[in-house]
This record gives C-alpha cells, sequence and structure tokens, in this order.
C-alpha cells in the first residue's frame, strides 16, 4: 500500500511539474485492480500477479515469442534495465512476461525464449481465456489470433506497454515501448527507495 500511495503521489507530485518529471513512467489513477486469475509458468504451476509474486514492484509485459520487433526491444531494454540495478533492487524485483499467444508459446517455448534474454524473468501462459481476463484487469487487449493466408499467424493484437504492479496488487504506472532501460533503471531504483 505505501508503495503504491508513494508511486502516485510522488509521480503526480500533487500538481508539481518537478515531482512529475522524476519518473518516466506514467500513472494510472486510480490503479488498475489486478485480476488474481491463476496463469501457468514455466515449470507448469498455477501463477498468479496477486498471489504469487512477493515483490515490492512486478513489471509485467504482455507479448509472445514469435513477435519480430516490439517484444525482444522491450525485453532485451528491461533486461539491460536489470543489469543497472544493485542486488538489494534487483531481489525487490519481479519481471513477468504473459503470452498473448498461448496456442504456440507453451512453458517450454517460454522458458527457452526467456532464457535468451534474462533467466530471472518470469514466463506465464495458459487458457486464452484467463490471460484476457488478467489482461482486461490492467487495461492489455488480447485477442484470439488468425491465420494468415500465408499460412503464418497474427496474434491480433500487441501489446507495448510494461505495466507495473505493487505490493497492493494495484496497478498505478506504466512505461511506453520507446522507455530505455536506463529510464527503467532509474525509475525502479527510485520507486523502492521511495517506499
Amino acid at each position: 500500500m505505501l508503495l503504491a500511495a508513494a508511486m502516485l503521489l510522488s509521480a503526480c507530485g500533487g500538481g508539481d511539474d518537478a515531482a512529475a518529471g522524476e519518473l518516466s513512467a506514467q500513472v494510472v489513477e486510480p490503479p488498475f485492480e489486478v485480476a488474481p486469475t491463476p496463469l501457468t509458468d514455466t515449470d507448469g504451476e498455477p501463477f498468479s500477479l496477486t498471489e504469487d509474486t512477493d515483490a515490492r514492484l512486478t513489471l509485467v509485459f504482455f507479448g509472445y515469442t514469435r513477435c519480430p520487433d516490439i517484444c525482444p526491444a522491450v525485453l532485451t531494454n528491461l533486461a539491460s534495465a536489470m543489469t543497472r540495478l544493485d542486488e538489494a533492487d534487483r531481489e525487490q524485483l519481479d519481471v513477468v512476461f504473459v503470452t498473448s499467444d498461448p496456442r504456440r508459446d507453451d512453458a517450454e517455448a517460454m522458458r527457452s525464449y526467456l532464457d535468451r534474454i534474462d533467466p530471472d524473468f518470469i514466463g506465464l501462459t495458459g487458457d486464452l481465456d484467463d490471460i484476457v481476463e488478467v489482461g482486461d484487469s490492467i487495461a492489455i487487449g488480447v485477442t484470439d489470433g488468425t491465420k494468415l493466408p500465408s499460412g503464418g499467424f497474427d496474434p491480433n493484437t500487441h501489446s507495448t506497454q510494461v505495466v507495473a504492479i505493487d505490493s497492493s496488487d494495484n496497478a498505478p504506472l506504466y512505461w511506453s515501448q520507446e522507455t530505455s532501460s536506463a529510464q527503467f533503471a532509474d525509475d525502479i531504483h527510485t520507486l523502492l527507495a521511495r517506499s
């Protein structure tokens, strides 16, 4: 609860432009309440974004492993940001990648993909309806994809935001796809230090 309040107050600054400019993240007011719906982690175990992460701050990104551009760019920026954090900050943080293409992104595919980016990142897959429910709760649209005439597959929706979930299971902030690794690292450190 303190982290959520600190995030909102410091990011909004009560109208103080200087305080608002301290973070790269955008404020969600009121914060989204994250759905407790369990998905499936890369060990095949149920994993809820509210029940199974005990980190003070969790960053969540929805995408898919066959994405050619935005997903690897955002995840690589997050991985680079992790290298800029000290051990104390890193221990208080989880990064979660939720697939928007569960027909092809099973637990094994997710783990293999994330191991090439950052082995500490948590990968989640599951039933499409459950993924949609979790996504909807934090304003991330996910729909069933379509088969292309070429034989390929288009997931139809593409998330570009990284959403922050605090220890109260609310989502008070998000970052855009243009956020750099340095901006992520600075914001994460600032948010953890404030609480």
